[in-house]
């Protein structure tokens, strides 16, 4: 393992809802919408959710949306953090196409 002693892993897993994992199944999905899906999970992992640019859901503030695709053009993609599970994660609920 490379963490060292006492520390925390960098980020926190990033899991897809099954409506995520369908969409990324669909192979009439344009690569660059694939790309951009992926790269966001990276980014939702490595930030533990606070990506910047996201926006937090006036009722549900772990509930969150990020722009997909430089600068948003191709879509939104939603995501929860779950931070008070052991140990924390997130789920890519949902993706919205433009």
């Amino acid at each position: 393992m490379s963490e060292l002693h006492g520390q925390e892993p960098e980020g926190w897993p990033c899991e897809l809802s099954e409506e995520v994992d369908a969409l990324l199944a669909d192979l009439s999905l344009p690569g660059e919408v694939f790309g951009a899906i992926i790269a966001a999970t990276v980014q939702i992992n490595e930030t533990r959710g606070m990506v910047p640019g996201s926006t937090a859901s006036l009722k549900w503030s772990q509930q969150r949306r990020m722009p997909l695709g430089r600068d948003g053009v191709l879509g939104v993609a939603e995501y929860v953090i779950v931070a008070d599970a052991d140990p924390p994660y997130i789920v890519l609920t949902r993706i919205q196409l433009y």
